[in-house]
């Protein structure tokens, strides 16, 4: 078993291709794995930009202190 600075020294150096093809065999491999799926017939909160007004105002107010008007 390679240590985690070889194993990513190797990765660093795949091609984009190699890369990819690594990413869906671990995505593969972790979707097996049930306790990480989110439940079915379940809903679940999803945060959005959309009327998120405190935090809009949170950006305005360090916007305008960075760059005064």
């Amino acid at each position: 078993m390679l240590l985690t600075s070889e194993f990513l020294e190797t990765v660093q150096q795949l091609s984009k291709p190699d890369k990819r093809h690594l990413v869906r065999i671990l995505l593969s491999d972790l979707s097996e794995d049930r306790d990480i799926l989110p439940e079915q017939d379940r809903t679940y909160p999803i945060w959005s930009q959309y009327n998120a007004f405190e935090a809009a105002e949170t950006l305005l107010k360090a916007l305008e202190t960075e760059n005064p008007v």
